[in-house]
This record gives structure tokens, C-alpha cells and sequence, in this order.
């Protein structure tokens, strides 16, 4: 099984994940301090170095002001 950062519809989620961030205007830099740790996290995340579990990318669309089950509609919708 290819592990899921290496996939066709996970570099979809980080497209997606990314557009929010910059639709709410915030850079890398003010979400890593939104969230209290670095700004290499944020960066990680979002080229696919590290993987963001349930939680963090709870955190991370709270931090931007995105409506997560809009968020998830969006990968439902671009993935199906």
C-alpha cells in the first residue's frame, strides 16, 4: 500500500489546505504562531513532509477560520 502523502488525492488535500490559508490571508508565519510552534511545521505540513493527523488539521483550520466539514466537502467533492 503507497503510504497517503504520496498520493494523487493527498497532494489534493495539501493544494486545498494551502488555498485556505492564503483565501484567509494568513501567511506560514502568523498560523505557526497561531498554533505556537515553528514556522518549519507549518511549512512541513503543507509540502507533505509531515503528515497532519485529525486533530492538527482541526487546529489548523481553526486557526485560518475555516469551517472544517466544508473543508472535508471539498476533498469529498474534487477527490469523487
Amino acid at each position: 500500500m503507497t503510504k497517503s502523502v504520496h498520493t494523487r488525492n493527498y497532494r489534493l488535500f495539501l493544494e486545498l489546505l494551502i488555498k485556505a490559508r492564503k483565501d484567509a490571508g494568513v501567511t506560514q508565519e502568523q498560523l505557526a504562531r497561531r498554533l505556537n510552534r515553528p514556522q518549519s511545521f507549518v511549512s512541513k505540513c503543507e509540502n507533505g513532509e509531515r503528515r497532519l493527523d485529525v486533530i492538527e488539521l482541526l487546529e489548523f483550520l481553526q486557526s485560518i477560520g475555516v469551517e472544517p466539514m466544508g473543508f472535508l466537502k471539498k476533498i469529498v467533492t474534487r477527490i469523487s
